[in-house]
């Protein structure tokens, strides 16, 4: 499933692309789980809940993975910024840092990022439960339940699979009536509803440009995977290269400036991306 070189992509494509590269996270998951999400549209919203972004973070999710993993990729002020309380809830004291945190989600770089992380944590997490290499599909059920949920999920789902999704798990059914019923109120099995998971993963990679299944094995991915812009691309696209690392460092509050764009191996790479893709 690994990706030989992406070439002329769109914006947020790429941003998906670097993603998977810096992280080992397979490219065709982390597009199809953007389509599914979002439709790969950076500033979606939820009407429901307060999710946001490519891969709709609600806002502790996203908290979570900044504080744990920004760090790592240039976002050090905004981990810094973030702190857990004795309850487990994370908490940004400054509105205003806390409002430019909230806003990366919006951003495809960030959001690309912070979203492969999350799907590396839960994959180390799954395969260490299930003593088997993890799905695509196992990782969206992560996404959709929780990692406890997808355990507890995945884990019935290998004893009994025709066992009632909704039985197992009222409270989701309630609130996701369509993924655990048919339109006839038929209850899915667990392995109906996994299977509905992965054909949606597959159909959004699919739709967004990629190269194989997302609801397959994960593998490494190649290290070799080349990201190119290339000159035929579109004025847009080419804006938004150009204009990432601009946005990304004017979120910071100023006494965090510097910090995103410190020299490391991997701001060196996108930085050369984002000239060569301008001629630079």
């Amino acid at each position: 499933m690994s990706i030989p070189s992406i070439q002329r992509l769109g914006g947020v494509q790429n941003a998906i692309a670097v993603a998977s590269e810096r992280t080992g996270i397979d490219f065709n998951y982390l597009l199809g789980q953007a389509q599914v999400e979002s439709g790969l549209r950076p500033n979606a919203r939820a009407g429901t809940s307060s999710a946001t972004g490519l891969y709709q973070f609600i806002e502790q999710s996203w908290l979570g993975v900044v504080k744990q993993h920004g760090a790592e990729h240039g976002l050090g002020w905004a981990a810094d910024s973030i702190r857990q309380t004795g309850s487990g809830r994370f908490v940004v004291s400054d509105p205003a840092a806390r409002r430019a945190i909230l806003d990366l989600r919006n951003d495809p770089a960030a959001a690309s990022l912070m979203a492969a992380e999350h799907a590396s944590d839960n994959k180390d997490a799954l395969e260490a439960s299930l003593g088997r290499a993890a799905t695509g599909t196992d990782l969206y059920m992560a996404h959709f339940l929780g990692i406890g949920g997808a355990k507890k999920f995945l884990s019935a789902m290998d004893a009994n699979s025709g066992r009632s999704a909704a039985s197992l798990f009222p409270a989701a059914a309630r609130a996701n009536r369509n993924v655990f019923y048919t339109a006839e109120g038929r209850a899915r099995s667990l392995g109906e509803v996994y299977q509905r998971f992965a054909a949606k993963l597959d159909k959004g990679a699919a739709a967004g440009g990629g190269t194989g299944l997302a609801s397959d094995a994960l593998d490494a991915g190649d290290p070799n995977v080349e990201v190119v812009l290339g000159t035929g691309a579109a004025n847009g696209d080419r804006d938004w290269l150009a204009s990432t690392l601009d946005r990304l460092k004017a979120a910071q509050p100023a006494a965090a400036t510097g910090s995103l764009l410190r020299p490391n191996p991997q701001n060196a790479r996108l930085a050369y991306l984002m000239l060569a893709s301008l001629g630079g």
